[in-house]
């Protein structure tokens, strides 16, 4: 457990660095984001080797990983440096209006010192290198990563990483640290702490809900932008699975037991129309072919056995496939199916089961499907599989299943999350604490700046993103035009 007096030391450091950081314009920070990819990037075999001995992930699976995690870093990096996600306003003053208008501009500045809690499912992409810890760099913040216990040796590695892009680009030691702490009261002494300005989590409802509940509760409130979960219903509708019933579930098999169904966007819920014998033959010989495969650890693989019996011995509900395997920690494919009836009335049967584990739900027609889509929980996404001909009777369903995901899709299937600046990974509560905000994507920026406007201010005292001349060649907001040409 990280002691307090450690603590103190950590946050102290990391407010000194945000005091510096905060005279650095948009391409200094771009810059250093750049100059710590090329760090991780020099990262060889070992690091990919620690991650697999740690997470039991594949090599070709963390390769990938370590290279979505240098594009966090560098397009976030070119997003800020462009302009394009911090965005600059000007509107320049109207003297000969009555009463005239002031001049008025207004930028993005970051908030302090970020909490960042590592996730266990990636450990590259969304722990002590994630893009947490990346977007808070861009928007001027120093980050403080809580790393995960269940990866630790990889954490150690990908800090160092960090550190030595941060003294090579000259920022101060406390833009970047981390400390190990396995215990609840290290974690509520990280989020109590004054001088830390917000939180960054991935991980169970549970775990953030209670760092939101804390931050909430300090003298100063701070902001928890938390991940914490979500089953992400794939809607079926009737044409679609009577035309490829088999293809369906051969596709829907794929994105269930993908990663051993450890995806934040794995599609734990199914529903389709009732009588279709074929699909649910069909997914059960799909998964019945899936071998069983170690899980992240074995606290996870423990949990996975614990829920999905939960939700597989609840009333009218009958268990379709129950794979085994004697090995400890691993995971095998399960399925079980219910009615629309029994959803509806049991909210057991919406609990997220982290795992390759399936629930069928079958409706028997449209009142009861979009009764569905009323009743579930906020979503990361939804899904609607259908004929394109059919959708146009289902607006009413797309109304709602909108309002319940941050992401919709239209066949396809949600494992999979581009980094992208259209992309929003979030969704209503209780899938996370704000769904206005991303954390995957350039606009993840967003979450650790806040806007601050100047009036009336000399030229030579605005940031350099706000003045006249454009020294950064920002694309800025200016008298409602976007444009990168200097104020006259």
């Amino acid at each position: 457990m990280a002691s307090l007096e450690e603590i103190n030391t950590i946050a102290g450091l990391a407010h000194e660095a945000f005091l510096v950081l905060r005279k650095s314009n948009f391409r200094q920070r771009a810059a250093l984001m750049n100059t710590i990819a090329d760090e991780i990037e020099a990262l060889g075999d070992e690091l990919i080797q620690a991650a697999h001995e740690e997470t039991h992930l594949p090599v070709a699976r963390l390769t990938g990983e370590k290279g979505r995690t240098l594009l966090q870093w560098r397009s976030y990096g070119a997003a800020l440096a462009s302009g394009s996600i911090l965005d600059v306003r000007i509107d320049t003053a109207l003297n000969e209006r009555t009463p005239p208008r002031p001049d008025i501009r207004k930028t993005y500045v970051g908030i302090g010192p970020v909490v960042v809690f590592g996730a266990s499912n990636f450990p590259f992409a969304f722990s002590t290198a994630g893009g947490d810890t990346a977007s808070a760099i861009a928007a001027g913040c120093p980050v403080i990563v809580k790393a995960h216990s269940a990866h630790t040796r990889t954490a150690r590695i990908m800090a160092e990483a960090i550190r030595r892009g941060v003294k090579k680009a000259g920022y101060p030691e406390g833009t970047f640290s981390q400390v190990f702490s396995s215990s609840r009261e290290g974690a509520q002494l990280l989020v109590k702490h004054p001088l830390v300005k917000a939180v960054g989590f991935t991980g169970s409802y549970t775990g953030g809900k209670a760092l939101f509940d804390i931050a909430g509760q300090r003298p100063e409130p701070i902001p928890v932008f938390a991940e914490m979960g979500s089953v992400n219903p794939v809607f079926v509708l009737p044409e679609k699975i009577k035309n490829a019933p088999a293809e369906v579930a051969q596709q829907y098999a794929a994105s269930l037991t993908l990663g051993v169904g450890q995806f934040c966007t794995n599609p734990g819920i199914i529903i389709i129309p009732e009588g279709h014998n074929e699909f649910t033959d069909s997914l059960v010989a799909a998964l019945a072919q899936v071998e069983p495969c170690k899980m992240l650890h074995e606290g996870i693989a423990d949990s996975y056995v614990q829920n999905k019996a939960t939700v597989s011995s609840q009333e009218n509900v009958q268990v379709l496939l129950e794979a085994s395997s004697s090995e400890k920690g691993t995971g095998a494919p399960s399925l079980a199916l219910t009615t629309a009836g029994e959803f509806l009335a049991n909210d057991t049967l919406q609990e997220e089961v982290f795992g390759p584990f399936g629930l069928v739900v079958t409706y028997a027609n449209t009142g009861q499907l979009e009764d569905i889509a009323r009743k579930i929980h906020g979503q990361l996404t939804c899904t609607v599989l259908g004929e394109e001909e059919e959708i146009r009777n289902y607006e009413d369903l797309l109304l709602l299943i909108t309002e319940k995901c941050g992401r919709l899709l239209f066949n396809g299937f949600p494992t999979g999350v581009e980094v992208v600046s259209a992309m929003h990974h979030s969704g209503p509560f209780p899938a996370c604490t704000d769904s206005r905000f991303t954390s995957v994507g350039p606009d993840a920026i967003r979450r650790f700046a806040r806007p601050v406007s100047y009036q009336n201010v000399p030229d030579t005292y605005l940031p350099d993103e706000l003045k006249n001349a454009n020294p950064l060649g920002l694309y800025r907001l200016v008298n409602g035009k976007v444009t990168q040409e200097a104020v006259e």
